[in-house]
């Protein structure tokens, strides 16, 4: 399926554009009005993390659960837990940010790392570590992966990064390709909707286009 052809979520319809007509994350950076898709920016990954703002749209989350997409490991790992009726916590931290359901089943069909198990990854992690190589550009996504929603997430702000953990897991949506939550994304959309035919209004991070757009 063509990116252009996901139906969007509200805030995400009003994210800036790259040069291809891809939204840009809420947490990528900007040199010389370009988007780099390839990387993270710290200050804003660090701005979501701290006033509860989604990694993609960059508008509140409201208390309650928040969702990412995981990539195979987790998603068998995830997968185990709940078949054997264990409650899943992984502790590794991870420099991928939370964010809304709709959000996360929009990211999982249209970022080409999440949408694909053979892509391979755009972020970046300047310095990786034992901590943070299983998300380092160019490491492959594996077979399968999940949007996976958690009761809540921790995180840590160091010198050069932020890191994030989730905690209990609320919502397990496995794929091997991701358009299979095309309709999951549709139902989402509808039942935000407000009895007048219109979205509610998103709440914006605050700060315009320097902290939420470019």
């Amino acid at each position: 399926m063509r990116f252009d052809e996901v139906p969007k979520p509200p805030a995400v319809e009003a994210r800036p554009r790259g040069p291809r007509g891809y939204p840009v994350p809420a947490i990528t950076p900007w040199v010389d009005e370009q988007p780099q898709f390839a990387l993270t920016d710290y200050e804003r990954s660090a701005n979501c993390a701290r006033r509860r703002l989604c990694s993609v749209c960059g508008t509140f989350i409201p208390r309650g659960p928040v969702w990412r997409v995981v990539g195979a490991t987790e998603t068998g790992a995830i997968a185990e837990a709940l078949a054997a009726g264990r409650p899943y916590r992984n502790l590794a931290p991870t420099p991928e940010g939370p964010g809304h359901r709709s959000c996360m089943l929009y990211a999982s069909m249209v970022c080409p790392y999440l949408a694909r198990p053979n892509a391979r990854r755009g972020l970046a992690a300047e310095q990786p570590d034992d901590l943070t190589a299983h998300v380092v550009r160019g490491a492959a996504r594996g077979a399968s992966g999940a949007v996976a929603g958690f009761a809540e997430y921790e995180f840590a702000i160091t010198a050069t990064r932020t890191l994030f953990r989730f905690l209990d897991v609320v919502e397990f949506l496995p794929h091997d390709l991701s358009d299979v939550h095309l309709a999951e994304l549709r139902r989402e959309l509808a039942a935000s909707v407000s009895p007048e035919g219109e979205p509610p209004p998103p709440v914006a991070s605050g700060g315009g286009p320097a902290q939420d757009g470019r």
